[in-house]
């Protein structure tokens, strides 16, 4: 079998519960090996996510393919959204459904309670995230040092949470009764976020107004470095409870939403024939929050050698160049004068 052209783009997985984000680069590079695609280390087609996802939770996972290996970190500092469903009444030490219950409570709150609180959830906030987390301590992971038994403590981090709501619906009451759903959360309406997932974990009738909860479905939009977990834990305890994480989807990544995902199933038909074209994604969709900066061919070979160019009338800022629509670099731009922040290796076909 012959090498296939080299590939530059982007795969978003919808990842599925079980999976790590390692194990999910692995299966996209098991893939490409049984497409024939060269996935030697050295030489070898490039491939990475943009920013982990843990194994309890499902939803958006892109992975970077080729010369999109270069834009990975801009993911990892971009926002997120997620969906997650708090279960009232026990907290458990890993604060989702996988841990040891660590508190209870009798308390269950009201959606208006719930929806009263969100406030001093939104906008800048600090929070101490999970003793089972991927941060180090003293060169150690957090969640190696928690399983060994020993007493994890981490610093407070400020976070920024962009938006929380409340899914129209979405709640579970603590009685089998009927009746509608209260409209809390009608500030949903309007923004340019994605749908509601199809299918939701949340079973039994909705809860009436006023009737007790013993759980509820948020979506946040939150900065890089935010534990949802730790959200859902504080959300508990401001409402005088504790709870737990039960259910987590990222259904935005950056410029990625879950309309752009595939399945795992859908994943594994590359390794048996299918048009990797099909399913991938251009670089530059990577980069579609980013101005343009168009390029003459001049400018775009000075730029390809890492030279500066000026005399630009543009406003200070990061630029993606063109050469025609093929991506030649990122770009500082400041007074006129462009600097490269990161160049692709990409085959000039503007001509």
């Amino acid at each position: 079998m012959s090498n296939p052209p080299p590939v530059n783009g982007w795969i978003i997985l919808d990842k599925p519960r079980g999976l790590g984000s390692t194990q999910a680069v692995s299966a996209v590079k098991r893939n490409l090996r049984e497409a024939g695609y060269n996935m030697k280390l050295k030489g070898g087609l490039k491939v990475g996510h943009g920013g982990t996802l843990d194994p309890l939770a499902e939803g958006v996972l892109p992975i970077a393919i080729g010369e999109a290996t270069k834009l990975t970190g801009r993911l990892l500092d971009a926002s997120k959204i997620y969906d997650f469903t708090i279960r009232f009444g026990e907290e458990t030490d890993t604060l989702d459904a996988e841990g040891e219950v660590v508190a209870t409570s009798d308390m269950r709150p009201t959606l208006e309670q719930v929806a009263e609180v969100l406030a001093g959830f939104t906008g800048p906030i600090e929070q101490v995230p999970p003793a089972f987390s991927a941060l180090k301590v003293d060169g150690k992971r957090a969640y190696d040092l928690a399983r060994a038994g020993e007493q994890v403590k981490l610093a407070t981090r400020a976070v920024t949470v962009f938006a929380l709501e409340i899914l129209p619906g979405t709640g579970r009451g603590t009685s089998e009764a009927g009746g509608g759903a209260p409209s809390a959360s009608s500030s949903l309406a309007g923004q340019d976020w994605p749908p509601v997932p199809l299918h939701h974990p949340a079973d039994g009738p909705p809860p009436r107004a006023g009737e007790d909860l013993e759980e509820v479905t948020l979506r946040a939009h939150v900065s890089k470095g935010t534990y949802i977990r730790s959200l859902a834990r504080d959300i508990a305890h401001a409402l005088g409870t504790c709870g737990h994480v039960t259910y987590l989807r990222r259904i935005k990544a950056g410029p990625f939403s879950q309309t752009q995902a595939i399945s795992l199933d859908k994943l594994n038909e590359i390794g048996k024939g299918a048009r990797l074209e099909d399913l991938l994604l251009p670089l530059e969709a990577g980069l579609d929050d980013i101005p343009a900066l168009s390029l003459d061919p001049d400018s775009a070979q000075a730029v390809r050698q890492g030279r500066v160019i000026s005399g630009l009338p543009h406003a200070d800022g990061l630029y993606c160049a063109y050469r025609g629509k093929t991506p030649v670099a990122l770009m500082e731009l400041s007074g006129g004068t462009a600097k490269v922040v990161r160049g692709f290796n990409l085959p000039d076909v503007a001509e």
